[in-house]
């Protein structure tokens, strides 16, 4: 079966199959991926339901019933509804998945083997399948059982003990980070597993946990405590490990200075008629003013206080000093350097109204992204697809609707 006509990819990934049993955001983010980069990504949606964050609501697209938590990362998939609970729903998914390349799931551990769909019930009889799992914990360990949550994720991974004032509550990042790169680690292993696949013809089964991933990002902190032994104390906006690296008053609101070096500090100085400051052993080189954090903040603050953010901007960006203003949404998605790498998108829509999208910011020059399909409506592929993949009639799947199996 192939994309609906006039919308065939274009992308380093077409010609690869995806039969999607994801929900929520860490499965789809991996699945829209692999879409936006050219597999043609088959959604399964319970019927009368579907996936969880259609109901994420609101806000929802404007003139659409979609939610806008579903429209963000499930385009280029066409839906259909099947429920795998009953016996023709898993025959159907069986013949779905013997013509498809990759599978992808973020059931809890064990529960796809209740419907015959589990990683050891698929790899004798598809050997060449490619199976992603993606779990709160892994498919191993004391903690495989539980459900995964993000915020749950972030608290128990630690990035929230980091994150904060420190002298207030810990915090976690306003955005689910912890679902985003559990989605993004799940698809750099599904694209290494079509390597060796390439290589031996063998598929394989990529466990991904979000504690994991969420460990993995720790970095820089997660590698001063492993250096220490000592637990990273929150810093609010402050960076650990360089000074000044942080926000800033200035005469019209805040901004951020990243001073990266010591060369960087002395220019900033120089310009600035703050070259006392480099006679001052507290201040002459990055660890001197990691020690006295708090006198650089200081005495830097008043002075950024005296002029606005956008005159800092201007002069800062001349002398290479890394900087910038603290963007609302809406600055963001008007900001002329964004609108210019096209991270904003809109298709048609289902509905018969567009709908804008944050585009993908993976550029590549000979393969690049294509957008061929809006994020479905509920079910709306599901004729289409049974009618090319397994031969089925409009009145056979009448049928299968009737009965509530798809």
């Amino acid at each position: 079966m192939t994309e609906p006509a006039g919308v065939q990819a274009t992308g380093p990934l077409r010609g690869l199959r995806v039969f999607d049993l994801t929900r929520v955001l860490a499965g789809p983010t991996c699945a829209q991926m692999l879409a936006d980069l050219g597999a043609e990504v088959i959604k399964i949606e319970r019927p009368g339901a579907g996936d969880d964050t259609r109901g994420f609501a609101p806000p929802t697209m404007s003139g659409t019933r979609e939610s806008a938590y579903f429209v963000g990362v499930n385009r280029n998939k066409q839906s259909v509804t099947l429920d795998i609970g009953r016996p023709e729903g898993q025959e159907i998914a069986l013949k779905l998945i013997a013509g498809s390349d990759i599978l992808v799931e973020n059931f809890k551990v064990g529960a796809l083997a209740k419907y015959g769909l589990g990683y050891e019930q698929l790899r004798a009889r598809f050997p060449r399948l490619i199976y992603g799992s993606i779990t709160g914990f892994g498919q191993t360990g004391p903690y495989a059982p539980r459900p995964g949550y993000d915020s749950l994720i972030q608290a128990m991974g630690g990035v929230m003990s980091l994150t904060g004032e420190p002298d207030g509550l810990p915090q976690k990042v306003g955005v689910p980070v912890a679902d985003l790169f559990a989605g993004l680690y799940g698809c750099i292993g599904i694209l290494a597993a079509l390597r060796h696949r390439d290589l031996t013809g063998e598929g394989q089964q990529i466990d991904i946990g979000m504690l994991d991933t969420h460990v993995a990002w720790l970095a820089n902190q997660g590698m001063n405590y492993l250096a220490t032994g000592e637990n990273p104390v929150r810093l609010g906006n402050q960076h650990p490990n360089i000074v000044p690296y942080q926000v800033f008053p200035t005469a019209d609101g805040h901004m951020v200075l990243s001073i990266g070096n010591d060369a960087t500090f002395k220019r900033f100085c120089e310009a600035f008629k703050l070259t006392h400051l480099l006679e001052d052993p507290r201040f002459v080189s990055n660890a001197a003013r990691v020690g006295n954090r708090q006198l650089v903040t200081d005495t830097l603050s008043p002075i950024m206080r005296q002029q606005p953010t956008g005159w800092w901007v201007e002069r800062l960006e001349t002398l290479k000093i890394g900087c910038g203003p603290i963007n609302k949404l809406s600055e963001v998605f008007s900001d002329p350097h964004v609108l210019a790498r096209d991270m904003v998108l809109e298709m048609a829509h289902g509905s018969g109204q567009p709908v804008k999208m944050i585009a993908n910011p993976v550029k590549l020059s000979a393969t690049p992204v294509d957008y061929r399909l809006p994020p479905p409506l509920l079910g709306e592929h599901t004729e289409a697809v049974l009618g090319d993949r397994l031969g089925l009639d409009a009145a056979a799947v009448a049928a299968l609707r009737e009965k509530g199996v798809v």
